[in-house]
């Protein structure tokens, strides 16, 4: 076989079909630690510091530890680290890399042109979601109810997000107390009000946190907040809001989610 067809395998961590660490996002996290901020990671791998951001804030939130503990300091930088899981995943990726590339390059031998048997093996083990919440946790408490069900997940130490789903769906997906679930909310379902005070309201989530960045668009804004213990929620609001609120870093400021808004996906 030419050296130039010589099959290669993409490999993608992932702890239930939503969570994914691939080749990318191993990079970046190498670089993180090689640089000590994200604002430099980004600029070394090519990326976007906002996009560098979001792959961070994406790891943290998909595994049960934070990968990435950062100071945020805007485009000019700030200090970043890799945690202890994050050091672990990095080296548990190169070492399965590696031992891949050497099964590959045997059964590439073995199989010599015919190809087609490892290429349906060797696939992309992640499946995608356009919201742009995806918060795994594990599930505390289920209330049951005639109809829906409610449903307690601890996203981290301090903060639960409640989901209120059919009876049907609780038994179909096999929900229990301890069993690891993700919460999935779109980034327009979450409103924002400043401070922590008690807010008279219907949602049923209500997350305190501080502002971690402000994103300004054309139309719309985005704002990342950070729950602590490594968590972030996004909301996407309008210009006019964003001009009128002004979220800055640093501030502190609640996001209010409907339950009915929280969907549930599990392993």
């Amino acid at each position: 076989m030419q050296a130039e067809h010589a099959i290669g395998a993409l490999i993608q961590l992932h702890k239930g079909e939503r969570s994914r660490v691939g080749p990318d996002r191993i990079q970046l996290l190498e670089l993180i630690g090689a640089n000590g901020s994200i604002s430099g990671a980004a600029k070394a791998a090519g990326l976007s510091y906002k996009g560098a951001w979001d792959a961070v804030r994406a790891m943290n939130n998909l595994f049960e530890q934070p990968l990435v503990a950062a100071q945020p300091g805007g485009r000019a930088g700030g200090a970043a680290r890799l945690t202890p899981s994050g050091e672990a995943v990095v080296v548990a990726y190169r070492k399965v890399e590696a031992e891949l590339a050497e099964v590959i390059a045997q059964l590439e031998a073995r199989l010599g042109d015919s190809a087609s048997p490892i290429e349906s093996i060797v696939r992309s083990l992640s499946m995608k979601t356009s919201a742009r919440n995806a918060l795994r946790g594990r599930i505390e408490r289920i209330a049951d109810g005639a109809v829906n069900a409610e449903v307690v997940l601890s996203i981290s130490p301090s903060t639960d997000i409640v989901s209120v789903i059919t009876r049907d769906s609780v038994r179909d997906l096999g929900l229990a107390p301890g069993r690891a679930a993700i919460a999935i909310i779109k980034s327009s379902f979450v409103i924002l009000a400043k401070g922590e005070a008690p807010l008279a309201v219907s949602a049923r989530n209500r997350l305190a946190g501080a502002v971690l960045r402000h994103e300004v668009g054309a139309v719309n804004d985005e704002v990342v907040v950070d729950l602590g213990d490594g968590k972030t929620i996004t909301a996407t609001i309008t210009r006019e809001s964003g001009e009128q609120l002004v979220f800055a870093p640093g501030e502190r400021v609640q996001a209010l989610v409907k339950a009915s808004h929280v969907i549930l996906a599990v392993d």
